[in-house]
């Protein structure tokens, strides 16, 4: 440590340093970043006009805060974040167990040492880090957790009276005095484990079984919770609610580029070779979206942007397991990689009606076929299947040497098993569906345009243009009239 730093009470009266509360603390260090442009809150995407703000003026403000949304919206990284706006270092008396300021000792261990040691007292030095600790509300969480109980063993080791406040073991909360105290799941906590926040969080006065102290504690306190929780499972009291001062509602990515951020920021995979086209990063992310309007989902639980992160680690790790079994010398996407990515989603996804555990399944499938159309319909116009009258002259059809050859009895097989000079040959083999893609895309990379090539064809099938079985991790290609009329006859 540096020998400036004070190490004893003297050497601290004499450096001038002064005390502040956490929240003078919080709030000045925040002004400090504002006015220099700095970012408050690294790694935190799509909330700088919405939820950012709202902390920032509770911060202001000098407010207790709750964020109250939906899982995976980085409730609990924003209050770890919090810390950023603690000082480098501030003093505390060794010993003790409530961070106490040396020029104003809480405890009677605290005094004791003071009024023995005088300016000799040593003092330490803690981080911000060692000034934010953080609770998961359970049901089994106690008082004694929080607050405090008394310590038998603690009274008999020492020859201490059961009366005397030095036999107390304080809890988490009284240990985090000159810091932040953080509670994830806020209404999991039992009401009569609530009750006892009302002082802590109003008049700082903390009861232990018998006790009445008054602990001048200082610290921000905050809360999280989501919406299920705090309306079915659990209920936060009334009268906490009336003295947590500010509540922040958190909420899901906006836009496809911020979910594609958070997404790029947040995967874990080893290979960082992968070269993934945007348009795929698109359909991953436009799963999400689908699944948080989808009528088949429980929208009160809400679909996690981990659904996002795991889909798309999944999707790296098939292309990169199919290129190895292939021999391939360069790992790039196809389509069907896509469909690896179904494990993370019906794994993610709670379903309105929860039937048999295919159910998921088959909703994830219907939530990428969705996605897969509208990243196509961004791209591509949109297959016309209308029928004109007669004085009307027809639209050019883009698609019509593709849906000839197929309408001609031609099947077309795709599967996951393929060697890239087959999967090359294969796509080749449709007539005009290179030119289709050369029309609407410029890429000089052929491992791209076959790719896209492939798109075509999911965007025509799932635009009920072109029919497609489906076998494991092959797709067969043809016409749909002349499935629909061989499903007719096998009905018969």
């Amino acid at each position: 440590m540096n020998k400036a730093i004070p190490k004893t009470l003297g050497e601290l009266k004499k450096s001038g340093w002064k005390n502040r509360s956490v929240k003078d603390e919080l709030r000045e260090n925040l002004l400090r970043k504002i006015k220099a442009s700095k970012t408050i809150f690294p790694g935190i995407v799509g909330y700088d006009r919405t939820v950012i703000p709202q902390i920032q003026n509770a911060i202001l403000a000098k407010h207790n805060f709750i964020l109250l949304g939906l899982r995976g919206q980085a409730k609990s990284r924003i209050l770890r974040q919090l810390l950023t706006l603690l000082d480098p270092l501030v003093p505390v008396i060794p010993g003790t167990q409530l961070n106490e300021d040396p020029l104003s000792p809480l405890s009677p261990l605290g005094k004791r040492l003071a009024a023995e040691l005088g300016d000799d007292m040593e003092i330490e030095w803690v981080s911000p880090q060692q000034r934010y600790h953080e609770k998961l509300a359970t049901p089994d969480v106690s008082i004694a957790d929080l607050i405090g109980d008394i310590d038998p063993i603690k009274a008999a080791r020492e020859k201490l009276d059961i009366s005397n406040e030095e036999v107390i073991h304080w809890g988490i909360i009284p240990r985090t005095n000159r810091g932040i105290f953080a509670i994830n799941e806020l209404p999991d906590l039992q009401p009569r484990i609530q009750v006892g926040l009302l002082n802590i969080l109003e008049e700082n006065d903390i009861q232990v079984r018998g006790f009445t102290l008054r602990v001048p504690l200082d610290m921000l306190l905050v809360f999280t919770a989501n919406p299920e929780d705090y309306t079915n499972r659990g209920n936060i009291i009334t009268p906490l609610k009336d003295r947590i001062d500010s509540q922040i509602v958190t909420h899901y990515p906006r836009t496809l580029k911020d979910a594609k951020t958070i997404t790029a920021n947040e995967v874990i995979h080893t290979n960082k070779s992968i070269e993934v086209p945007e348009f795929m990063r698109d359909i991953i992310e436009e799963v999400s979206f689908e699944a948080r309007s989808s009528e088949y989902v429980d929208q009160s639980s809400g679909v996690s942007a981990r659904v996002s992160i795991s889909a798309y680690e999944n999707f790296l790790s098939n292309i990169e397991r199919r290129a190895v079994n292939n021999g391939d010398r360069k790992d790039f996407p196809r389509m069907c990689d896509l469909y690896s990515i179904i494990p993370a989603v019906s794994g993610k996804i709670e379903l309105v009606y929860e039937g048999e555990q295919e159910g998921a399944v088959v909703v994830a499938h219907n939530l990428i076929a969705a996605a897969i159309n509208k990243v196509f319909l961004k791209y591509f116009p949109r297959p016309n299947r209308d029928k004109r009258r007669p004085d009307e002259t027809p639209e050019d059809n883009p698609y019509e040497s593709v849906t000839d050859y197929f309408a001609g009895g031609k099947k077309l097989e795709i599967s996951d098993q393929m060697k890239s000079d087959t999967y090359r040959r294969k796509l080749r083999e449709v007539p005009g569906l290179e030119d289709l893609v050369r029309k609407y895309f410029k890429t000089d990379d052929e491992r791209e345009r076959l790719l896209r090539m492939e798109f075509v064809l999911e965007g025509l099938h799932h635009n009920n243009v072109i029919a497609r079985e489906t076998d494991d991790t092959s797709f067969r290609y043809g016409d749909i009239f002349s499935d629909m009329l061989r499903g007719m006859g096998g009905a018969r």
